[in-house]
């Protein structure tokens, strides 16, 4: 069921942050760092991004406060920070819409594993209050 909002909502918390991370190497980038990528040259290949592009991503991403950049023996590595731990729920929505929309005949290319129990994970959205599963219509957008 849709609903109706009686105006749009101002400064709007999704704009925001596709401003910042809704540019497709942004996310790639910070895909790979969930999965233990730290290093420019490993991010360099794994993606076939222009050495250039993925420069700056790393510098707003930096720059935003979602990655780190560390010093290291050799030259240096990208971590992310807490700020940048947080988003990993959205990549992990992204994957599993792509999972189920858009995987080839063999299915899914990686899959989660959990850790507290073992088994491979269907990742959900619940809610904080009542562990209910959230989905677009379960809840209703109001202004806080």
């Amino acid at each position: 069921m849709a609903h109706d909002l009686p105006q749009r909502f101002d400064a709007d918390s999704v704009g925001r942050a596709l401003a910042l991370v809704g540019e497709r190497w942004t996310l790639l980038i910070l895909r790979e760092a969930f999965f233990g990528v730290r290093r420019f040259g490993e991010l360099s290949r794994n993606l076939g991004i222009p050495k250039p592009t993925l420069s700056a991503r790393l510098r707003t991403l930096v720059d935003a406060g979602l990655l780190d950049r560390v010093p290291t023996e050799e030259h240096h590595e990208y971590r992310l920070t807490d700020r940048g731990r947080d988003l990993f729920p959205a990549i992990v929505a992204l994957m599993k819409w792509g999972d189920a929309h858009l995987a080839g005949p063999d299915g899914p290319p990686i899959v989660l594993r959990h850790h507290a129990c073992g088994e491979i994970t269907d990742a959900r959205l619940v809610c904080a209050h009542c562990a209910g599963e959230i989905t677009a219509g379960s809840v209703t957008p109001e202004p806080s």
